[in-house]
Order: C-alpha cells, then sequence, then structure tokens
C-alpha cells in the first residue's frame, strides 16, 4: 500500500512540464574571459613540456636501471614512462574530452 504510493508520486514528479531556465555558456559574461584563456593554454603548455621531461627521465632511468641490473627502479622509469605519456594523453585532449562531456552534459 506504501510503495504504490511512493510509485505513484515518482509518476507524478517524472510527468512534471519541464522548466528550461534557457542559460546557456557565453563569452561575454564576465570581464577577463580572454586573460583566463591565455593562463588556461600556458598551463597546458607547461604540461605538455613538464610530461616530455617526465618522459625523458624515465626513459633514462628505465635505460640505467635495466643496464645495472637494478630491476626494481626499471620498472619505476617504465611506470614512469607511461605515466608522462598519459598526461600528455590527457593534456592534448583536454578540449575534446571537455567538449564531450559539455555535449553529454546539454543533451541531458
Amino acid at each position: 500500500m506504501w510503495a504504490a504510493g511512493v510509485h505513484g508520486a515518482i509518476r507524478d514528479v517524472a510527468t512534471l512540464p519541464q522548466q528550461d531556465p534557457g542559460i546557456t555558456p557565453n563569452t561575454d559574461g564576465l570581464p577577463g574571459l580572454e586573460v583566463v584563456r591565455s593562463i588556461v593554454g600556458a598551463l597546458l603548455t607547461w604540461g605538455l613540456v613538464a610530461c616530455v621531461a617526465g618522459l625523458v627521465i624515465s626513459v633514462i632511468v628505465w635505460a640505467v636501471a635495466h643496464q645495472q641490473g637494478n630491476y626494481s627502479h626499471a620498472s619505476s622509469g617504465k611506470t614512469g614512462v607511461l605515466v608522462a605519456a598519459g598526461g600528455a594523453i590527457l593534456i592534448g585532449g583536454a578540449n575534446a574530452i571537455i567538449g564531450f562531456f559539455s555535449g553529454l552534459g546539454a543533451g541531458i
């Protein structure tokens, strides 16, 4: 008896008319948007440079540790290579990733 009342209430809420507030992203809402874009672009560049440095250091650690027979450090070097490559993938694809999920959210 109680469950039927809950299901009925859920059904009633689900059939309420949707209210669209009409708010969309815009480029002129706040001053300084170009400065923020410039800063974020610089952060992307710094991130990619850090990934390149991490990759180079990790490859050197991997090679030297393998040559010396220190397989624990060689494994750490391999992990560093994967982390640097993964970071570069995520940084390089940041706009596409955010665009995808923004579009996905707009379709809800």
